[in-house]
């Protein structure tokens, strides 16, 4: 399909505070991978104090406890509106720190709970161990199923209800370290422990989420014509090699 004409809209949140490991590669890719397509993106950052818009798709990074805490706060000023736009079909992707905030809440050791604001039925606690390296993962929505990335948390995540996680753990810890899951989803949200950057070594993941968000802004299913990924994916399988 010729995607010259479509558009659509992704916002950054919190980037100055929250954009650990690399995590801007995820919106480099987001967007260079419609631009490929002829797709038009209507970008925004948005920061402390700023109104937030509708868009088709949010990203939100992560970073140390003391930015984690102040993005927690004006997250949370927003909670209502935020919910209102995942069930309106709004795309979500939050990595490490902007994951655990999806959930209902982050409990740090000996500090005071961070309220996260519910998109997905999922909770936080601080743990003992950090869980540091690489992490293989299967799916049971994407084609190719692996997911690769990188960790370095030491939250222990925890999903409840219709939470469904990103898949089971092939290599790494994920989630908690006990239950072989790693990340979250639920609807069109999607969290994860995964670095590193994500996206530039997932480009299947990368259209799946650009795939979610032509469809909220034009409410069918559009089929995005393919790209040469041949680095792309000799990235991804670079992972899974050292994985095992």
């Amino acid at each position: 399909m010729n995607c010259v004409g479509l558009k659509i809209s992704i916002a950054h949140l919190y980037p100055k505070l929250l954009n650990l490991y690399g995590d801007i590669g995820n919106i480099i890719t987001l967007k260079n991978r419609c631009l490929w397509r002829g797709i038009e993106v209507d970008f925004e950052e948005i920061n402390i104090g700023d109104k937030i818009n509708s868009h088709d798709l949010y990203f939100i990074g992560g970073g140390q406890d003391k930015q984690q805490q102040d993005v927690a706060q004006e997250l949370y000023s927003n909670k209502n509106e935020l919910i209102s736009q995942r069930d309106d079909g709004a795309v979500f992707l939050g990595i490490c720190g902007g994951y655990q905030l999806f959930g209902h809440y982050y409990q740090p050791h000996n500090k005071e709970k961070l309220n996260g604001i519910s998109l997905m039925d999922a909770y936080t606690v601080a743990g003992n161990k950090r869980f540091i390296g690489n992490v293989t993962i299967e799916t049971e929505f994407l084609d190719p199923k692996t997911l690769v990335g990188f960790e370095n948390h030491s939250g222990l995540t925890f999903l409840e209800g219709e939470t469904k996680s990103l898949g089971k753990i092939c290599v790494g810890n994920g989630n908690n370290g006990k239950d072989g899951f790693e990340g979250g989803r639920f609807k069109n949200v999607f969290g994860t422990y995964l670095h590193g950057s994500l996206l530039p070594k997932n480009p299947h993941f990368a259209d799946y989420l650009i795939g979610l968000a032509l469809e909220k802004h034009y409410g069918e299913k559009i089929n995005l014509p393919p790209l040469d990924d041949k680095f792309e994916f000799e990235a991804h399988n670079s992972v899974i090699n050292k994985s095992y």
